[in-house]
């Protein structure tokens, strides 16, 4: 295992629109704590604080989660919440005090106080297994300057188009390989075209893609038979992230009595040790190849390891939190894209019509042809405005006060940015439950909709509605990495099938696991196409 002192500093180290203003101007003085002008607003009662929020009593939230049944449609209860105490509220529940705004101006308000080094959410459990291991904090854990550093060395390889460009061969080679099991599934199925759980396959496919990229190795998560450390990954990442929901709600004390603790730990000793080993893989071909006088090529990985940015242990727990949120952006994004195309005929022939005629022939898309594809990303789009990824994302400013719609926050407050309230906001989105594409297309007059919505306004949404990847220095760092696959693979199943219901399918409701996931297996009948 490795020291603190081994994960220790290395020896190198936009304007926004928003439609309306905040409540309270707010002067770059307060960003230092220094604002004297808002305690004296405070101090003359001009401002309100905390405890002046509206907001549930702990039995009122304890009877919607376990007897209103919001335990696991959580997302559902900003709505709920909005309508009862409006568009900023206060809710406490175990260790959490938490200050949830449910407008695009609200969170605009939040983000443009959030400082330089801002912080999601305090994870003090993923912390304390970092000390008992004697880990590099890494990404989701360290703070402030160290925070800024870790992730200016992880950004580049990333968040540059140009950069993520050169992972399309290795994507395509997943995607591939995703077409091949959905070929197999189907023709095992009773009609030779049902695929069962499409969203277990695809997480597969999300494993393997970001896998190959971080990794510089395939896993096998889409053959027939999953190697055993494969599975063993797999699983302990599902087991980590379920678990981390349920640790963190209970006090240190309780480590030793109840169960939950010691599975946690036991989860992320296998994704470590996994990860630990690939990496390992990894640079002793980097070896092998300097020894030999080749020159060494790689791709995110190997950028990583030559560079002198992280520490090495720093570079094991970075890769491994970069693999934990690139997995479900993928996969459940592309499981409801294709559960509502396979509802909606016009869409997806619309689609199709688009990819077939920038890539005819089922030729593999290029990443320039992705630019010539408006309608498949406003697809995409449209699907991460009706499902976001995760329904609501926080923000602990750490750095200064903050003032939000006439109140006063101190430092160290934890806000709740309800993003699944803002994107289904019938003010923001016009017939707002409903999947139209269209709304993104901005060459589009209302009168070329041909009835799908055709309603003026569509473009005039708050642009803090809908941040699916979030934003700032904050902003999700596998954005681009995400899209490519998704851009990738939903063009090319289009190329391929037909997506249709199966015969008789019901309904199917997301629901919260942290995530925004199926509430019942998504099976679908892929049709050949001629």
């Amino acid at each position: 295992m490795f020291s603190r002192e081994a994960a220790s500093r290395p020896l190198r180290l936009s304007a926004l629109f928003v439609r309306t203003l905040p409540a309270v101007r707010v002067g770059p003085d307060l960003c230092d704590g220094r604002n004297l002008s808002v305690q004296a607003a405070t101090e003359e009662g001009k401002l309100k604080s905390i405890d002046d929020l509206p907001g549930p009593s702990l039995p009122t939230t304890l009877y919607w989660l376990f007897v209103k049944g919001y335990a696991d449609k959580s997302h559902l209860l900003q709505d709920v919440q909005k309508s009862l105490y409006g568009p900023i509220w206060r809710s406490r529940f175990g260790p959490f005090d938490i200050v949830n705004v449910a407008t695009p101006e609200l969170i605009a308000q939040v983000i443009r106080q959030e400082g330089r080094h801002p912080v999601r959410a305090e994870l003090p459990h993923w912390k304390e297994y970092r000390d008992l291991r004697g880990q590099a904090y890494g990404l989701h854990v360290d703070t402030g300057l160290e925070w800024y550093r870790i992730r200016s060395a992880l950004n580049p390889k990333m968040l540059k188009l140009r950069e993520v460009s050169a992972y399309a061969p290795i994507i395509h080679q997943v995607v591939g390989d995703l077409l091949r099991r959905v070929e197999l599934l189907r023709s095992r199925s009773e009609d030779q075209a049902t695929v069962s759980d499409i969203a277990a396959e695809l997480y597969k496919f999300g494993f393997e893609g970001i896998s190959s990229i971080l990794f510089e190795t395939r896993l096998g998560c889409l053959q027939e038979e999953i190697p055993e450390d494969t599975l063993r990954f797999i699983n302990a990442a599902n087991d980590m992230l379920t678990l981390s929901e349920t640790v963190v709600l209970f006090p240190r004390w309780s480590r030793g009595v109840l169960p939950f603790w010691r599975r946690f730990v036991q989860a992320w000793d296998d994704l470590f040790d996994v990860a630990q080993t690939l990496i390992h893989r990894r640079v002793a071909e980097i070896q092998a190849q300097v020894c030999r006088g080749e020159q060494t090529e790689g791709m995110y990985l190997t950028y990583l390891l030559s560079s002198d940015k992280l520490s090495r242990a720093e570079v094991y727990i970075s890769i491994t939190e970069l693999l934990l949120g690139g997995v479900d952006t993928t996969s459940n994004t592309l499981s409801w894209a294709l559960y509502c195309l396979a509802r909606d005929r016009a869409a997806q022939d619309r689609l199709y019509s688009e990819v077939n005629s920038v890539c005819p022939d089922r030729r593999e898309p290029t990443t320039d042809d992705l630019s010539r594809m408006p309608y498949l990303k406003a697809v995409i789009k449209e699907t991460l405005r009706l499902y976001p990824v995760v329904p609501g994302n926080g923000r602990f400013i750490s750095e200064n006060e903050v003032v939000v719609d006439n109140y006063w926050f101190p430092k160290k407050t934890q806000f709740h940015l309800c993003h699944y309230a803002t994107s289904h906001d019938k003010m923001e989105f016009v017939d707002a439950e409903l999947f139209i594409p269209e709304r993104w297309l901005r060459a589009e007059t209302p009168g070329r909709l041909c009835g799908r919505g055709a309603k003026a306004g569509f473009y005039q949404h708050h642009p803090y509605s809908f941040i699916p990847f979030g934003v700032g220095v904050r902003a999700c760092v596998g954005k681009r990495v995400a899209e490519m696959e998704m851009y990738f693979a939903l063009s090319r199943l289009m190329q391929h099938y037909e997506v249709l219901p199966e015969d008789g399918a019901p309904v199917v409701e997301p629901k919260t696991r942290t995530l925004l996931i199926p509430a019942k297996p998504i099976n679908l009948r892929f049709l050949a196409r001629a």
